[in-house]
């Protein structure tokens, strides 16, 4: 398995787009395409053991399979940090950046999720599915494999946001407050 060094602090991750990725409850990025609120000083290495970085992401963690969360590892955390948030999104979804995993206030010793794992004492935000969580790749069929990039955040604080958050709030919410970053992409196609 290829590891993406991203050092310390931020998860990346590849999950996907269900049913076209399209339409009503889509949510942008925080960042509206950047991967954190501001550049971060430190990068943590985010990987999984399902896919390398840039690899194919498995069926099973996608809209085809179980559409359960792929197994993530996180390493290079700053000492200084008080809770993790990560972001999962598509970046050539039909209508722009469509988001498939929201999440903060992920435990700070957190170093491992296995597949489909909520992230511990996260508050998981909504997805642009309309639900809360975690929602797999589901790209159109015929198009090209999309992009799909987890963004992982290490935080000075816990983000105090309610769970119908949307990828801008989370957004503001890190401004000034992000200690490091790191993603994993992966690709899906149908």
């Amino acid at each position: 398995m290829r590891k993406s060094v991203v050092a310390p602090a931020v998860l990346a991750a590849v999950l996907g787009c269900v049913a076209g990725c399209g339409g009503a409850g889509r949510t942008g990025a925080p960042g509206a395409g950047t991967h954190s609120p501001k550049p971060a000083a430190a990068r943590i290495t985010v990987t999984s053991s399902a896919y390398a970085e840039g690899g194919t992401i498995p069926r099973r963690f996608t809209c085809d399979g179980a559409d359960i969360s792929p197994p993530l590892a996180v390493t290079g955390v700053p000492a200084r940090t008080a809770s993790l948030a990560l972001v999962l999104q598509d970046l050539d979804a039909p209508h722009g950046t469509f988001t498939h995993w929201l999440a903060w206030g992920i435990g700070r010793g957190t170093a491992r999720l296995a597949a489909g794992e909520r992230p511990p004492g996260a508050t998981q935000g909504r997805n642009g599915f309309g639900r809360t969580g975690y929602g797999g790749p589901c790209p159109p069929r015929g198009e090209r494999p999309h992009r799909y990039v987890l963004t992982v955040y290490a935080t000075d604080r816990r983000p105090a946001l309610s769970p119908d958050a949307a990828p801008a709030d989370l957004q503001k919410a890190l401004t000034g407050h992000t200690l490091a970053e790191g993603t994993l992409t992966g690709r899906y196609g149908r």
